[in-house]
């Protein structure tokens, strides 16, 4: 079955960086585009980056373009998510999403927060 476990979460001052990798498991992770989403308390899930498979095109959410990257390695069955010049603000739980079948698949987050 499909999984997907994050890591690399944690406490980070203003202006640091964190980077956070997902690792899937139960499907062919070179054939499908992932996402990056992120859930503050009180606030809606956010869709923060994606990529395609081949990891050609990426997009992201307005108010993270220029700080993170979203990457990916199809050897490793991992997408990455870099993030620089880190705000309060992106203080969240950070979830790996896959859309196969029609079906959206979670993983079960990392917390980040960005705090002085």
């Amino acid at each position: 079955q499909v999984q997907l476990v994050e890591s690399g979460g944690g406490l980070v001052q203003p202006g640091g960086s964190l980077r956070l990798s997902c690792r899937a498991s139960g499907f062919t992770f070179s054939s499908y585009g992932m996402s990056w989403y992120r859930q503050a308390p009180g606030k809606e899930r956010e869709l923060v980056a994606s990529i395609t498979s081949g990891g050609g095109s990426t997009n992201y959410a307005g108010s993270v373009k220029g700080r993170f990257t979203i990457s990916r390695d199809n050897a490793k069955n991992t997408v990455y998510l870099q993030m620089n010049s880190l705000k309060p603000e992106d203080t969240a739980v950070y979830v790996c999403n896959l859309r196969k079948m029609g079906l959206p698949y979670w993983g079960q987050g990392t917390q980040v927060t960005v705090s002085s």
